[in-house]
């Protein structure tokens, strides 16, 4: 059973979806007090319903569940593996529409198919036929010889076409397999068979592709070779025509590649950033060709950005991350990205697309999108998706259970065991070892939810939703009293995991067996990305940010202190470096004045990044402490992503970039890139300077005014500077060569 569609896994019986009860691809007990909810809409009266549960127990066992509205009984079911129908005698229902609610008494897991309601004296004409599809296709020579059709059993009148260069060697090859990326791993090395399968994983569904293997393509040195390819689809008298018509005809195959050529993103920097282009290109490469499909959700198959095509399936922080890099490259496919995690105002089932760490990724990404391109529809668009989504996160929408506790410190345990996205982060891996997930509440996401509300207020302000942005404030305030009263440790210097007491009161900071702090880490610093510490605070967790002794190392800022007593250097996150909360604190610093920090965690990132790639060729996760080489997944366009927004940022002429405390009105760049111009709005605490980034042409020196005014300035490296602006107001930045 299903608490709520954010908080459970569907299960999958064969051929299709049902409601259950899933983590991990394990099953689990179904908890008493769990229930699904449905609506019905009866046009017409029944004298004497029945309803037919189709269910399946996988594991064995017994569920007892309980039917309250339109049905009032109880209900066991026992022992039966496969699906199969249960009845349920309802009775006199009227016309309308009618509640139907299941609830788990306890027991074993259950996969919940559906239902039909009908007549009981009807009940044997309803029959359930299992469809048995058939993936192999025939394959059969096209009307050349360098082609290949298509044709399936159950695709009735469509075919596709292949067409490929005659002049190279080729076979054609067949798997059978149920994920071809980790089956041609296995197999890259056989050269000779024709049909390949997967006997290593012969329970597993089998697909089938077919595949045009082009022998080795011989280039003299200094030469360059395009070869071109068809692919179609259609009846077969089309599929014939376009084979045999177009024989990849040249004068049509180059205009369709050079048309191609055109919009490939340019990743050309000024003269400084030259010795990045190479490693920004292949994270670019990445980033644009991690793609996978089909990926199901919400009831449909869709096209979908993965960090590594290793993982076919969502990850919402993840694509966060994926939709700032695609922002770099290609605008149109990060606001897709930025959709395919959001859905519909009022959606019934889910506030939000959501696997994995419940990061808000999402809203940086369209403060982004936005900054960059500040049109109206976005904002209007968006705007009460992510409302929608924030209600959620902060415990105040649907079925939401991360703000349970008194305190108003929030928790998201029970959707995930990643509160950040950071593994083995030491804290963490204690409260899930201890059991201790009902009464502990980590920094970081009450911290993200006060960034994310303020995100949201900038943009109920240019909506004019006034109510909204109130309603923002107001959370802004408790949440951050929360922080600051219970999660605050002034002997430690940062701000702590909370333990409450059974009436959900806080009680005490966590700790290590040592007495110390259980959070010296990046989650213990994260009210810096919030904006709410004091001046003390503020200036102790960025020293401890810089210090080498604690977080600083040569190549970057480590996830958890090097001085607390249970860092290591041997753990995924624990004794590495990653890009994605580097870019959180990036922006920060910005926020928060410190330009040069920014400058610093910025730099180093793109040096440790280039050497990596240049000696590896591999875009990795992320980064060892002790070795300062690069580890994980080597193909990797998810975390690693931000290495494309601090490229862009210092060494793309042409650009302005903020910190999250920047909502931009307008912005113009002159197409030399020699003059910049936008109006912004500042967020912010009154009397405070925060910086931006302006990016233009490396060959002159530039002046910046606000509002007429002369501006501090900074300057990086020709063309790129630092610029400082007041905190907490509305005004126009001139930027101009002298």
């Amino acid at each position: 059973m299903a608490a709520s569609a954010a908080s459970r896994r569907g299960s999958q019986p064969d051929g299709g979806v049902a409601e259950g009860q899933r983590e991990a691809d394990v099953e689990l007990p179904a908890e008493a007090g769990d229930r699904v909810q449905y609506d019905v809409s009866l046009p017409q009266p029944f004298r004497d319903a029945v309803l037919l549960l189709r269910a399946r127990l996988p594991n064995g066992g017994v569920a007892r569940l309980e039917f309250q509205g339109m049905a009032h009984t109880a209900l066991s079911l026992s022992s039966r593996t496969d699906l199969h129908v249960v009845p349920v005698s309802v009775g006199v229902v009227p016309p309308g529409t009618h509640r139907l609610e299941l609830v788990s008494l306890g027991g074993a897991p259950l996969d919940l198919d559906g239902f039909v309601l009908c007549e009981a004296a009807d009940k044997e004409a309803v029959a359930f036929r299992q469809t048995v599809w058939n993936g192999t296709a025939e394959l059969a020579t096209g009307p050349v010889p360098n082609s290949l059709r298509l044709r399936y059993e159950q695709f009735s009148g469509i075919e596709y076409g292949l067409l490929w260069d005659a002049t190279i060697h080729h076979q054609v090859r067949e798997f059978h397999a149920d994920e071809l990326d980790r089956f041609m791993r296995r197999t890259v090395h056989n050269h000779v068979s024709g049909v390949l399968r997967d006997r290593w994983a012969a329970s597993a569904p089998e697909r089938h592709f077919a595949n045009v293997f082009l022998r080795p393509i011989g280039l003299a040195p200094q030469s360059r070779r395009v070869l071109y390819g068809l692919v179609c689809c259609g009846d077969a008298d089309l599929v014939e025509r376009r084979l045999s018509a177009r024989d990849l005809d040249p004068g049509i195959c180059k205009g369709v590649y050079e048309r191609a050529r055109r919009r490939v993103v340019c990743m050309q920097g000024n003269t400084n950033g030259r010795q990045y282009a190479f490693s920004q290109e292949r994270m670019a490469a990445t980033v644009l060709t991690n793609v996978v499909y089909p990926v199901y959700t919400k009831g449909t198959y869709i096209r979908h950005n993965t960090p590594g095509r290793w993982w076919d399936s969502l990850y919402t922080w993840d694509s966060g991350f994926i939709g700032l890099g695609l922002l770099e490259l290609d605008a149109e496919r990060a606001i897709d990205c930025l959709n395919a995690y959001l859905t519909k105002p009022g959606d019934p089932h889910a506030a939000f697309i959501h696997h994995g760490s419940p990061v808000p990724v999402q809203f940086y990404l369209f403060l982004e999108i936005w900054n960059r391109r500040p049109e109206r529809v976005l904002t209007e668009y968006f705007y009460p998706r992510l409302r929608q989504y924030y209600a959620f996160l902060s415990g105040q929408h649907g079925s939401s259970t991360t703000r349970l506790l008194a305190s108003g410190l929030l928790k998201t345990w029970d959707y995930f065991y990643n509160s950040g996205g950071w593994d083995d982060y030491p804290p963490q891996v204690h409260v899930h070892r201890n059991g201790l997930q009902a009464c502990t509440t980590p920094v970081v996401t009450t911290a993200h939810c006060i960034r994310i509300a303020k995100i949201l207020k900038a943009m109920a302000l240019a909506l004019g939703k006034s109510a909204d942005v109130r309603e923002y404030e107001q959370d802004v305030e408790l949440f951050a009293e929360a922080l600051q009263s219970y999660a605050w440790d002034a002997a430690s210097g940062y701000f702590g995991y909370v333990v409450h007491g059974e009436d959900g009161h806080a009680a005490e900071i966590l700790r290590h067996e040592s007495g110390a702090n259980y959070n010296r880490g990046l989650d213990g610093a994260y009210p810096l990305v919030a904006g709410i510490c004091t001046p003390e605070q503020e200036e102790r967790l960025l020293a401890y940010l810089a210090s080498p002794e604690r977080h600083w190392t040569p190549i970057g800022l480590s996830t958890v202190d090097r001085s607390a007593p249970y860092y290591r250097e041997d753990g995924y996150w624990n004794g590495a470096v990653w890009m994605p909360h580097q870019w959180f604190f990036w922006k920060t610093c910005l926020d928060l004045g410190h330009g040069e920090f920014a400058w610093q965690i910025a730099q180093t990132a793109l040096g440790v990044w280039r050497r990596e790639v240049e000696a590896s060729y591999n875009c990795y996760e992320h980064f060892i402490v002790a070795t300062g080489r690069g580890a994980g997944w080597h193909h990797f366009g998810g975390l690693s992503a931000p290495v494309l927004s601090w490229y862009g940022a210092y060494y793309r002429p042409g650009r302005l970039t903020a910190g999250c405390d920047v909502w931009v009105e307008s912005i113009e760049v002159e197409r030399d890139a020699r003059a910049l111009e936008a109006d912004l709005r500042t967020f912010g605490q009154v009397g405070r300077t925060l910086q931006v980034i302006v990016s233009l042409d490396p060959g002159y020196a530039y002046t910046a005014r606000w509002n007429g005014e002369a501006c501090e300035v900074q300057l990086l490296h020709p063309g790129v500077y630092n610029v400082g602006l007041p905190c907490a107001e509305r005004g126009t930045l001139d930027v101009a060569a002298v």
